[in-house]
């Protein structure tokens, strides 16, 4: 994991433990996501858009095995589902913003079924212009979010009618390779879930994405560092 990423994370995690380090943690937090997000902007600045199609390790076990488009559409995907239906409990970007509409996905879950030429099939359906805009309204209205909660709120879990309510919108596949995510989210409480998807889940996409866009680059690590 890049060092500045790793020990951003881990700050964040002890100052989130602690009411008067709270403020400090979201900050360390917002932070460590516009960094990623920074990085996620710099693929779309310099890469082709047969680039984000690209799978050069597809069929290998990790999360280089999938491409860029689909690693931008599955943080942003399983965040709006996390921080609107399960914490805030109102209407997803996704929705609200007609994005369904004007994306072009095909699917509205997170795509964790998805998985070979399926995954660069999907990739090239999106409007990677819509694609960022919608990513950057999720990653500015979850940190809205957490912005609102008490520190006290971080012990609490996800309530029951929330979870139902989520399973009502079909935006997670019933297919085992997705579906288990449902339980794993509510089985967390909210400090929990900034940990996983809000900061870890976005480190380990965006690495994958930098390790398959070096291999684009052939392999001169254009992307990393």
């Amino acid at each position: 994991m890049n060092k500045k990423w790793s020990d951003l994370n881990k700050l964040m995690q002890s100052q989130l433990k602690r009411e008067e380090t709270f403020p400090d943690g979201l900050e360390t937090l917002f932070s460590l996501r516009g960094d990623l997000f920074a990085k996620l902007q710099d693929f779309k600045n310099r890469l082709g858009r047969a680039d984000f199609n690209a799978a050069p390790f597809l069929g290998v076990d990790g999360y280089h095995s999938k491409t860029i488009a689909y690693s931008v559409w599955h943080i942003f995907r399983i965040e709006d589902i996390v921080a609107h239906s399960l914490i805030a409990g109102d209407s997803q970007i996704f929705f609200a913003g007609n994005y369904s509409r004007t994306i072009g996905s095909p699917i509205t879950t997170t795509g964790n079924e998805l998985s070979g030429s399926q995954i660069t099939d999907f990739s090239g359906a999106l409007d990677l212009e819509r694609l960022f805009d919608y990513a950057a309204r999720v990653k500015i209205s979850t940190e809205n979010i957490l912005r609102g909660l008490p520190f006290r709120a971080l012990r609490q879990r996800i309530p029951e009618e929330r979870k139902t309510a989520l399973l009502s919108l079909g935006v997670v596949s019933t297919d085992e390779s997705a579906f288990w995510l449902i339980d794993y989210w509510c089985n967390k409480n909210i400090r929990g879930l900034i940990q996983m998807p809000f900061s870890r889940h976005w480190i380990m996409h965006v690495e994958a994405s930098i390790r398959i866009a070096d291999k684009l680059c052939g392999g001169r690590q254009f992307f990393g560092g």
